[in-house]
């Protein structure tokens, strides 16, 4: 059995299908901490939450991408793909930290695209520096 697993192709799909289903269930701990339903506001249309999201999808891939390259162990993989999600999220809290001003939340309701593009530029941008430190 463990044979079939040595082939370039099922390494890569059993890979595949692991992020696959880290990601949905990160997405879902995201949902919980969200004050939107994040699938009801992209099925409306909502750019912004589509862009904080999909920069979310981006960044936790990117950090799987990163752990790959760099662990022999489907465990190790997984503990960095995971830590990396943890600080994706509380790069969520750092923005809304980051403006007294304005609740993200509520503006990524309202659909506001710019806090929704800034959402996505930081999920993106911090993945790169978490997958860069991963060893």
């Amino acid at each position: 059995m463990w044979d079939i697993f040595q082939h370039d192709y099922m390494y890569t799909a059993g890979l595949y299908s692991i992020v696959v289903i880290a990601i949905i269930v990160y997405l879902s701990i995201f949902e919980l901490v969200t004050k939107y339903s994040t699938w009801n506001e992209i099925k409306n249309g909502n750019v912004a939450v589509a862009l904080a999201t999909g920069g979310k999808v981006f960044g936790v891939a990117n950090v799987f991408r990163h752990s790959i390259m760099h662990n022999d162990t489907v465990m190790e993989m997984l503990g960095w793909g995971t830590f990396g999600f943890i600080l994706l999220i509380f790069v969520y809290f750092i923005f809304e930290f980051l403006t007294p001003g304005f609740k993200v939340d509520e503006q990524l309701k309202e659909n506001n695209r710019a806090v929704g593009f800034i959402s996505f530029i930081l999920s993106v941008a911090l993945s790169y520096i978490i997958g860069a430190s991963i060893l």
